[in-house]
């Protein structure tokens, strides 16, 4: 890429709360000049499905921002056109960029994304990188290409996996570390451009995007396998499991610590007083906070009193999708 000396002409695309401090330093950046913000239309949300923006459109609704909502993302080719763009970033918008939208700006379109590439491309790499127990990942600005998340790097910088972050903590922290680099990229871009490298395919895994076939728990998985897995799907879709009749009742864990113990997986071996501890394939969890059905967040030990748990109790979960490479 070429680099440009008056601020870059500036397009921003994005939709996810990963993306709103990115947008926040663009706003605010002397080298950028933004033009307005492409994200998606509003979507029903919450339980009575009523429609509401998505956290990136809100912020650019406070900000006072031009915003597009094209659907499909290439409908909005001929406005990018007219305003003659030198740059598109992309952060978090859930949606491929066709090469002739790239195309509308003079140097093209860059993407931040939450992971050290070539590791973890793909949809949900906060989640999987947790998930497969991983102590470190980081954030990479790329050059968008037709293949997945497979561009030519231009900055990379890590950053560390704290043994009490969720994707919720994770996420948050990547995004602030995020902008900031999406903000040194756009800077050299202007003042005298990067050198583009290319990613080592032979290293490149895959983090598809998590569904519902993810919730259930699989108590025969080791128990720091289910932690990482509480950790990482925070706070959709969860990891859930049920209550045996006449409660019937599904839960959602929200916070547990991996102990010693040995049983049958999914049958409760003890309550303490940090919450009930159940057998898994190997080693036990205790679950420090769950959350039922149509209920708050409670502390494990008020959901063993509040359900009456007691020892040899069977909370039945399934067998859980696996995740990236």
């Amino acid at each position: 890429m070429s680099a440009v000396a008056s601020a870059l002409r500036t397009w921003f695309f994005g939709a996810a709360e990963l993306a709103v401090p990115s947008l926040e330093w663009l706003r605010a950046a002397p080298c950028c000049d933004l033009l307005g913000v492409v994200t998606q239309p509003d979507r029903p949300q919450g339980r009575r499905r009523r429609l509401a923006p998505c956290p990136l459109k809100a912020r650019a609704m406070a900000l006072d921002l031009p915003i597009c909502t094209p659907e499909p993302v290439g409908a909005c080719r001929d406005a990018l056109e007219r305003s003659a763009p030198d740059l598109l970033v992309v952060v978090a918008y859930g949606e491929y960029l066709p090469a002739g939208l790239c195309a509308t700006a003079r140097l093209g379109a860059i993407n931040l994304h939450p992971s050290l590439l070539p590791r973890y491309r793909g949809a949900a790499p906060i989640q999987w990188a947790l998930a497969n127990g991983e102590d470190q990942t980081g954030v990479t600005i790329l050059e968008v290409s037709p293949a997945l998340d497979a561009g030519p790097i231009l900055l990379q910088a890590p950053a560390a996996i704290r043994p009490e972050d969720d994707a919720v903590t994770l996420g948050a922290r990547l995004a602030r570390q995020g902008a900031e680099l999406l903000g040194r990229a756009v800077a050299a871009l202007q003042g005298g451009g990067l050198t583009a490298q290319p990613q080592d395919e032979t290293r490149a895994t895959y983090a598809r995007k998590l569904d519902r076939r993810d919730s259930p728990v699989d108590w025969t998985a080791p128990a720091r396998v289910l932690h990482n897995r509480v950790r990482a799907f925070q706070p959709w879709p969860g990891q859930t499991a049920c209550l045996p009749p006449p409660a019937n009742r599904p839960f959602k864990l929200l916070r547990t610590m991996v102990v010693p113990g040995a049983g049958d997986p999914g049958v409760v071996l003890a309550l303490t007083a940090d919450g009930p501890v159940v057998a898994c394939g190997e080693d036990a969890l205790c679950l420090t906070e769950v959350q039922p059905a149509d209920k708050r967040p409670m502390t494990g030990a008020a959901f063993s009193a509040g359900y009456r748990l007691t020892p040899g109790l069977n909370c039945p979960g399934q067998s859980a999708a696996t995740g990236a490479g």
